[in-house]
């Protein structure tokens, strides 16, 4: 696989979902964060906890994995450990879940 770019716009992303294309989907923000406002498709894993279940993704090191948060900080931040960690299909959101409820899906809350 060719080195993926450490960023992916929502739209990509949305892109991806609609096709039904095979990648991992993980939002990195916490339990309380994703309880206010979700994306359906993306599974928790706070980054919190990243350390102690990244053991979860055992399997997935050649597959694409977009990280996602609220504004695209935390996702930038995991999607380059994870890249540490042998994960180099790893790619954040860039901007997260905000410009996502902004741009792709509008009822998805703001907070």
């Amino acid at each position: 696989m060719n080195q993926l770019p450490l960023e992916v716009t929502c739209q990509d992303v949305k892109q991806s979902l609609d096709a039904s294309e095979d990648f991992v989907f993980l939002d990195c923000r916490e339990a309380v964060e994703y309880e206010t406002a979700k994306i359906e498709a993306a599974t928790l894993l706070p980054m919190s906890e990243l350390s102690e279940r990244v053991g979860e993704l055992d399997g997935k090191q050649g597959e694409r994995i977009v990280v996602h948060c609220h504004h695209g900080g935390r996702s930038l931040q995991v999607a380059n450990w994870l890249r540490e960690q042998g994960y180099t299909g790893a790619q954040s959101m860039a901007g997260g879940i905000e410009v996502w409820a902004l741009e792709v899906d509008v009822s998805v809350p703001r907070y």
